[in-house]
């Protein structure tokens, strides 16, 4: 935004045209430029002495030194001049292009946008509420009508018609509320400070009666436009908001709509975005009911895109490793060779987990994970493919640090991930001859190499059972031999360690 000075406004003086009676703008310039030098102006100048609660919201400063035969006149609202300013602009803008109807045709769109706040502001039932319905439709597509309805004071009336019994006029307000806020963060931050967050959940709190269905749904469509700018989402976060899109998500009274449904879920993402609020998503079910939601691909992608936010913290990552069959769900995720950034965003999940604890590291190698990782390594995406190799890393070290701690009492005290090369046998035993020497150090050497491979076929063998099982087939339906023919020494010559 521009710089402001308190009384620096000359770069929003009108002057008129030389000849004429019409207002023009002191330098040329787009109506683009102009709104956002009067928006400017009254969020820095004119907006630094009024209260929260007036309705219209601005004082802005006299444009110009007042003349002493005119300062004894009372001084006009600060919503008129600002109405004036606007009015004028639109005009300029007209004659700029030398187009006299299309001063006119501004002229006369201008006039009928302050009166429809004017209805908002000061009209009682059908007018306020007619007032509204013409907001919603006014804003729906017009960016520029969104921004001069909001600096003429259409929020404050909209967030108060939601203390209204009468649905109709509930509705209204928030959908125009709702088409007020679409790509216009200050409109989004005006809506949350005025109150309309609260006002929201009272109206689908009701713990007599389920709400209703169209107010709920118009809610949930505001909490997804508010959450989207980054200062809401604390607001929002602490409200009470979380447990009311998680129910509408899950839909257990069958009363939600699809598009409520899909709206949820991604406020929810909006809102798992910032860390504080992943304690406050954690008190539901909510994680146990993605992981298990999971394969349904409209849905997954965002699914996955929330439990990557929800690993980010020591709590989240615990959730997940307690939901039953967790690992074994991420790891089915990373075989859906039709999806990349399902798989790329499951084994980011997989990744933290694996870095950030050991007892997940078993968990993922009981599950089966070494062969999905290994088929990811070769043939996913280049991002899947590295996430998937340093998944692997982690688990290799693992297994190389069991290996020389079985060795512990030749090599020393020293925590290696394998045997130390320089340490010969032979000094340790000198009655062996140098090739019994050699071939007892690469034994040792190779040890790494069959944890791996052992690794491997227990991971493969997890795999099989799995499927056996998913199957209903008797467990003996695979003869063991197959395993060993899957983890030959001459398949594990070919693995990437």
């Amino acid at each position: 935004m521009a710089k402001c000075e308190r009384n620096d406004v000359g770069s929003l003086v009108l002057n008129r045209a030389a000849g004429g009676g019409s207002f023009r703008l002191f330098s040329s310039s787009s109506g683009a430029t102009f709104r956002k030098k009067v928006f400017d102006f009254v969020r820095c100048g004119g907006s630094r002495h009024f209260r929260e609660d007036e309705v219209a919201g601005v004082q802005p400063l006299p444009l110009a030194p007042e003349p002493a035969q005119e300062r004894s006149e009372p001084r006009r609202k600060g919503s008129e001049k600002l109405s004036e300013l606007l009015k004028n602009s639109w005009e300029g803008w007209g004659e700029e292009d030398g187009n006299a109807e299309e001063t006119k045709r501004k002229t006369e769109a201008f006039e009928e946008v302050k009166r429809v706040v004017r209805d908002l502001q000061v009209g009682e039932g059908v007018r306020k509420s007619g007032g509204a319905v013409e907001v919603r439709r006014r804003a729906k597509e017009d960016l520029e009508a969104r921004t001069t309805l909001a600096m003429l004071g259409a929020i404050p009336p909209l967030v108060g018609m939601l203390d209204s019994e009468d649905q109709e006029s509930q509705i209204a307000s928030l959908y125009a509320l709702l088409n007020l806020g679409i790509g216009n963060d200050e409109n989004k931050a005006a809506i949350v400070k005025a109150g309309a967050v609260h006002k929201m959940l009272k109206l689908i709190e009701s713990p007599n009666e389920p709400p209703n269905s169209a107010v709920s749904e118009a809610v949930v469509a505001n909490f997804l436009g508010l959450s989207a700018l980054d200062s809401n989402k604390s607001i929002i976060g602490s409200s009470g908001a979380v447990p009311i899109l998680v129910r509408t998500l899950k839909n257990l009274d069958k009363t939600s709509s699809s598009q409520a449904m899909q709206d949820s879920l991604r406020a929810l993402y909006n809102l798992s975005i910032l860390p504080l609020n992943i304690s406050v998503i954690l008190e539901t079910d909510f994680v146990s009911f993605l992981l298990n939601t999971l394969g349904d691909m409209e849905v997954s992608e965002r699914i996955l895109s929330i439990l990557s936010n929800v690993v980010s913290t020591p709590e989240g990552r615990k959730a997940i490793s307690t939901v039953p069959d967790a690992f074994p769900i991420l790891i089915d995720v990373m075989n859906w060779n039709d999806s990349p950034g399902c798989q790329e965003k499951a084994s980011y999940i997989l990744m933290v987990m694996a870095h950030k604890s050991y007892g997940d590291r078993q968990a993922m190698i009981d599950a089966g994970i070494v062969s999905s990782l290994l088929e990811l390594s070769l043939l996913g995406s280049t991002l899947a493919q590295k996430r998937a190799s340093r998944i692997l890393e982690c688990l290799r070290v693992d297994k190389g640090k069991q290996v020389s701690e079985s060795y512990g009492g030749s090599l020393g005290s020293v925590g290696v991930s394998a045997p130390i090369c320089g340490s010969s046998s032979s000094s340790a035993n000198p009655n062996l001859s140098s090739k019994e020497a050699f071939e007892e150090e690469e034994d040792m050497m190779s040890e790494e190499k069959k944890a791996v491979k052992q690794l491997v076929q227990q991971s493969l063998q997890n795999n099989m059972r799995r499927i056996v099982k998913r199957a209903n087939l008797p467990q003996d339906f695979v003869p063991s031999d197959h395993f060993k023919a899957l983890t030959s020494s001459s398949t594990s010559k070919s693995l990437p360690f």
